[in-house]
């Protein structure tokens, strides 16, 4: 044991305990479920002085790394604007922070952020057997960035039900013609990302960032059998048969539902929607299991809705 190794330390280690983020001054999620990145990285260049072989190094341009946050829906209408506004190709930039308490909710750091645009949106597997609360992830990139220890009041804000109202299992998915699809009972996890083109400009050491394109992704699921007629109707004339035209897509939506099916809270608009790949999952005989069919849908587009219980416009 190292000596005075009983001695009461002068400096308390801080405890992760919660996290507040705040955008331009608006509380939006109150507690996160997780917060990572938004510290700058520095580029270290090794050159070589004449005919030594002896190298200098030192650092060049510097990028920041990516917040990664991982939320609940109570309070966050802030971000879910901001999210649907990222969607639209309305690249609003936010200015924000992410305030780190101890569990007594008390200040311990603060991580300042400036003119972000959003990377990527995460949606969780959605899966009628599960019993857990849905949370989403979002990663944006800011282009500045300032962070310090800080003291000061007890973090806080809009707490309520919501968030124990969104679970994993409540979802619902229609396309249009597509009879059955309602009975999905699993829908993998997706992202959404947008670009950033990053430009160094002047003698700026951090680069400027420019929205590109954003990328919607497949979706893949699974359906029982026994509800899937019509999907293996649209899979044989569409693929099999060769109807891709623009006319043989669809549109459709998922639905974020209560625990008692009741009400939406908010919905993700699907366009274009296509299918490219269908199969039957493997099955064991005589064993008590549903047969379901896997299917992999294309989308040409998607829409963030909150015209639920959300309240989003």
């Amino acid at each position: 044991m190292p000596p005075n190794s009983d001695r009461p330390s002068s400096k308390l280690s801080h405890a992760a305990g919660f996290f507040e983020l705040q955008l331009d001054g608006q509380k939006t999620t109150a507690y996160l479920k997780s917060i990572d990145g938004g510290f700058p990285r520095a580029q270290v260049v090794e050159e070589a002085i004449g005919p030594d072989t002896t190298r200098v190094k030192h650092i060049s341009t510097v990028e920041i790394e990516p917040f990664s946050v991982e939320f609940g829906i109570s309070g966050a209408d802030c971000v879910l604007k901001w999210i649907q506004q990222s969607w639209r190709r309305e690249y609003v930039r936010h200015n924000g922070q992410v305030t780190h308490a101890n569990f007594d909710l008390q200040q311990t750091f603060e991580h300042q952020f400036s003119d972000a645009l959003i990377l990527e949106t995460t949606f969780p597997v959605l899966d009628g057997s599960s019993k857990d609360a849905a949370y989403l992830k979002i990663k944006f990139l800011p282009e500045h960035v300032i962070a310090k220890k800080c003291s000061g009041p007890t973090i806080g804000g809009q707490q309520g039900t919501k968030q124990k109202m969104w679970m994993c299992s409540g979802f619902r998915l229609t396309i249009d013609g597509i009879d059955g699809l309602e009975y999905t009972n699993k829908i993998e996890s997706f992202t959404v990302k947008q670009g950033v083109k990053k430009l160094y400009t002047g003698a700026n050491r951090m680069p400027e960032l420019e929205p590109t394109k954003v990328d919607f992704p497949n979706l893949v699921g699974t359906i029982s059998l026994a509800y899937a007629d019509k999907l293996l109707g649209w899979f044989q004339k569409y693929v099999v048969d060769g109807a891709q035209d623009a006319g043989a897509q669809r549109h459709g939506m998922i639905e974020f539902l209560s625990p008692d099916r009741a009400s939406t809270l908010f919905r993700i608009q699907l366009y274009n929607v296509g299918i490219h790949h269908l199969e039957i999952l493997q099955s064991t005989a005589n064993a008590e299991q549903i047969k379901r069919v896997k299917f992999e849908l294309y989308v040409g587009e998607m829409a963030l809705d909150g015209q639920g219980t959300l309240g989003m416009e």
